[in-house]
């Protein structure tokens, strides 16, 4: 910051002859002329803060968060301010701002944060991040994005194999995160059928009817108010005790649909899911969807990664059988948000659905192969680019790095699962070893522990998790997030996609719900 402040007063002195309001020091970075200093020490000057914001971020003395209620951010804190000024600010102001940005805010990639399926903080997969920014170029054409088109070709290609389809058949694009890839998924399996319906709408064809389990992602339902199928017609199928959807009951439903005069077309099937981790039976969905003609989606956004591992791919037996698949690389892989896509087992069906030949970007007589140009197989026009972090990460890595970091993750799940069974004072969700890194679990407080299960006990109990979770998050040493279920009060859901996190921070967040719940 001490440059900043000589380059600062350096450029004042240098206008103090000049009668006017005096410049911001933004206006002399590149691409002003002898810019080239400013930006130097500016540029090294956040990187510094990034450092030391790295380097706090994975000690486990900090805190995984600095909690403020909304008010007193808006109010501003210590200088901090979210108001947007008349005049501009000078760029020591903007480097505070960026410091105390992330103050501020929760820090992801501490090894104690267990609040989300996305966690962690990889090095090779940041400096991807910054060069994908530094490049700010566009995915919808090769001749703006030749490298970066041919990186998604070729890491789309890898995951295809390791699905099990053959790799010149596949298809496939990254998309805005998996509710984006799931949508994508039901607009694919309506074309398939109707492909009228791309230019007549949806008055053209009949009433569709598509299915999900009680446990899947909320992004089905949303993708069919989206499309105009609307909410009502995803049936929603039952699961067992351990959130996996049961076969028997998805037959029944297609069959009672279709007796009602909808039109059954799609099936989704969820490889890991959200709450339970659960892994729905996808060959007696395959057997299913192929007897009735439906389209079978994978949505595999949390549990994709366990494919990569050759102790846990097993849970994913089937998926090669799907039509398109779901995955989140952001999730297990742990590459830095967002980094989704969607797959699909037809080559060629994203483009006929999707593409409406703008001129002005998908010209046909361009001078190199045209097939290049993906942007028409999107939905969107600009479209981010996603895959250099995942393909750096791969050259980093390897498979077999993602193979070790994914099963070090359900190590720590397991690990949890045994702790809690042998304790009184913390009740599993379901029975059995759960099987992804997804842990379900209540604290029972010691008044609680000799009361039988009543509906009173249960509203006692519902409360219990909301009061910790306060609590954690005003001292801020650990987060983790709750919910309840169908008729399931309240529960803690603690999921590991963090390599950095290690037993002792399992041991930690037990012994800290332990501190911050006894009383109650």
């Amino acid at each position: 910051m001490i440059k900043m402040k000589q380059l600062y007063k350096k450029i004042v002195c240098s206008l103090s002859c000049l009668k006017q309001k005096q410049p911001s020091i933004s206006q002399y970075l590149l691409p002003a002329e002898d810019g080239e200093e400013a930006t130097k020490h500016f540029l090294q000057e956040l990187v510094n803060i990034l450092l030391a914001y790295i380097n706090k971020s994975l000690k486990r003395s900090s805190k995984v968060l600095d909690f403020h209620y909304p008010h007193q951010l808006k109010e501003g804190l210590e200088g901090f301010s979210l108001e947007l000024p008349d005049q501009p600010d000078n760029l020591e102001q903007l480097l505070v701002d960026c410091r105390d940005t992330l103050k501020y805010g929760v820090k992801t990639g501490h090894p104690r944060f267990f609040n989300q399926l996305s966690t962690g903080l990889d090095i090779i997969g940041l400096a991807g991040e910054w060069l994908t920014s530094t490049a700010n170029t566009n995915m919808f054409t090769y001749e703006i994005s030749p490298v970066f088109i041919l990186m998604e070709e070729v890491v789309l290609r890898k995951m295809h194999s390791i699905i099990g389809w053959p790799e010149e058949d596949g298809d496939g694009i990254f998309c805005a995160g998996g509710t984006m890839s799931n949508l994508y998924s039901v607009l694919l399996a309506r074309f398939h059928l109707f492909p009228v319906v791309k230019t007549h709408g949806m008055s053209a064809i009949p009433r569709l009817a598509l299915f999900t389990s009680v446990h899947s992602h909320y992004s089905i339902k949303k993708s069919a108010a989206v499309l105009g199928i609307g909410s009502e017609n995803v049936i929603v199928v039952r699961c067992d005790e351990r959130g996996k959807m049961i076969s028997s009951e998805l037959n029944s439903s297609i069959e009672t649909a279709k007796s009602k005069g909808l039109v059954p077309f799609y099936v989704n099937a969820t490889a890991g899911t959200t709450v339970y981790g659960a892994f729905d039976p996808l060959n007696e969905i395959a057997d299913i969807c192929e007897h009735h003609g439906l389209w079978m989606h994978v949505d595999a956004a949390w549990g994709g990664g366990l494919l990569l591992s050759n102790k846990h791919r097993v849970k994913l037996q089937g998926i090669k059988r799907a039509h398109s698949v779901t995955w989140n690389p952001h999730k297990m892989m742990g590459v830095p948000l967002q980094c989704s896509t969607i797959l699909v087992k037809r080559k060629g069906l994203l483009q006929e659905c999707n593409q409406l030949c703008a001129e002005y970007l998908f010209q046909p007589d361009k001078h190199y192969d045209v097939s290049y140009d993906t942007g028409d197989k999107s939905i969107q026009c600009g479209r981010h680019v996603d895959v250099f972090k995942l393909w750096l990460m791969w050259k980093a890595k390897g498979s077999e790095g993602f193979e070790a970091q994914i099963n070090h993750c359900l190590e720590n799940a397991e690990y949890l699962y045994y702790k809690l069974k042998r304790r009184t004072d913390f009740q599993l969700v379901f029975k059995g070893k759960p099987e992804h890194s997804n842990v379900c679990f209540r604290y029972l407080p010691k008044r609680l522990q000799s009361i039988l299960p009543s509906p009173e006990r249960d509203r006692e109990l519902h409360m219990v998790a909301p009061k910790i979770k306060t609590k954690m998050m005003e001292e801020g040493f650990t987060m983790i997030g709750y919910q309840p279920l169908e008729d399931k009060v309240n529960f803690f859901r603690c999921v590991f996609s963090n390599p950095a996190t290690q037993r002792e921070d399992v041991d930690f967040l037990i012994d800290e719900i332990v501190r911050l719940g006894c009383e109650l």
